[in-house]
């Protein structure tokens, strides 16, 4: 399909929002350099860690057997580093070797189909497209199925780094297959401008796998002597919040229109916005007097958390700004409409921790800790889908609108009919 045959918003850039128009590249904007600078590191990143996402469990399965991640984690930190992983998963890992194997194979192949996923809708090859969509449907259900066989296979407390990893990495399987699913459903009912969110959401939760091995190797030269399992712990504070910052930052970039057909008006005023950021910092005080309560490890965890987490709320704040100076209401909206939902987070948090500690029997910090590794990442699949509910219901609104010209049209037509017949 060619760009020509794509309507056009009222700024003069292309609307994906047509039923059979693919995903819209990234315009002439400003940052625009920045988008694709990301877009390759991302690249990069996802093509580097495939062979080590394949090979990550063939020592556990053979002792001995290459594995190229633990190779560079032996080189990078130390083999003693690498050593006490292997002593502390073997018996865990030993009771669903065959799942995790798959899982592991499936995600490496995932860290390839995502950039190529990617490019195909910015090319606009939309036969090959469909086809590798398929394809990593398919690859994500059948990853997260071994994952889910491991979870449902290993006590809470046998979990890498304990209780909080383990309802962490529940919660995070659940969101990338509900994301992908919500992804398939939008593409088949060709709603593109939707299908985009979703399936950078999902690509967003995969992510966390290669940059939590980033973090492996690149933690320890701040925190000298934290173990592996720590170290997981510290990650598990801000891993959420980035990979779903960076989906909202390419949904965006990728989305060139101001303004939508489907959506008018405003849902977030001043108000709103004011009393968001006061749940926000009501929530950091909470979250932080529980933190502080535990000594240097509560310290180095709610900083691993909250300046991250600030970092959520400042980008869509000043994004939002600037859409609102230049009239653009839906880049406006979406922006306003993560930055009220994100501000949920700490409170989230601290709600979930309480439900955590009773339901689990968990101490104090490992609730905290598994409460403010969840909230992002649930809470972005909330805003993406009060985002795709937005559009659905101005999509109907519209519909109705030209419906009822139509209808008294046949209704005066039908009457004049009769009139003529008496």
């Amino acid at each position: 399909m060619s760009r020509a045959t794509h309507p056009r918003t009222e700024h003069g850039t292309t609307d994906p929002t047509g039923p059979t128009s693919p995903i819209t590249p990234a315009g002439a904007r400003p940052g625009v350099r920045w988008g694709r600078i990301a877009a390759l590191a991302v690249t990069v990143v996802c093509l580097a860690y495939a062979p080590i996402a394949i090979t990550g469990l063939w020592p556990f399965a053979r002792p001995g057997a290459p594995s190229l991640g633990e190779w560079l984690l032996g080189h990078s930190v130390s083999p003693e580093y690498v050593a006490a992983v292997f002593r502390d998963r073997a018996v865990p890992y030993a009771r669903s070797l065959a799942p995790l194997i798959v899982h592991s194979v499936m995600g490496g192949l995932l860290m390839l189909l995502g950039p190529a996923q990617l490019l195909t809708a910015v090319r606009r090859r939309i036969r090959l497209h469909r086809a590798l969509g398929i394809l990593y449907a398919a690859v994500v259900y059948v990853s997260m199925a071994g994952a889910a066989l491991y979870l449902a296979r290993t006590r809470p407390e046998e979990a890498f780094s304990g209780a909080a990893f383990w309802i962490v990495l529940a919660t995070l399987l659940t969101g990338t297959v509900l994301s992908v699913t919500f992804g398939v459903l939008t593409a088949v009912n060709r709603l593109p401008d939707l299908h985009q969110r979703w399936m950078l959401l999902c690509y967003a939760y995969l992510m966390t796998a290669p940059l939590l091995r980033i973090e492996w190797g690149v933690l320890p030269a701040f925190y000298p002597g934290l173990a592996l399992q720590d170290v997981n712990r510290v990650a598990l504070m801000h891993l959420g919040t980035l990979v779903v910052l960076g989906a909202l930052l390419a949904s965006r970039a990728l989305d060139r229109r101001d303004n939508h057909r489907y959506v008018t008006g405003r849902w977030w005023p001043a108000p709103v916005l004011v009393g968001a950021y006061a749940v926000a910092a009501a929530g950091l005080v909470w979250l932080g007097y529980g933190f502080l309560g535990h000594g240097t490890e509560g310290r180095r965890l709610l900083l691993a958390y909250a300046v991250p987490y600030v970092l959520l709320l400042a980008v869509p704040h000043v994004r939002a700004r600037r859409a609102a100076r230049r009239g653009a209401v839906w880049a406006r909206e979406e922006w306003h409409t993560h930055l009220v939902v994100m501000s949920l987070a700490p409170a989230f948090s601290a709600g979930t921790a309480v439900v955590c500690q009773r339901a689990m029997g968990l101490d104090e910090l490992t609730g905290l800790t598994a409460g403010a590794g969840l909230a992002c990442g649930f809470l972005a699949f909330a805003a993406h889908l009060l985002v795709s509910v937005r559009v659905l219901y101005g999509r109907e609104a519209r519909k109705r609108r030209a419906d009822r010209p139509a209808a008294r049209t046949t209704t005066a037509t039908a009457t004049a009919g009769e009139g003529n017949a008496s």
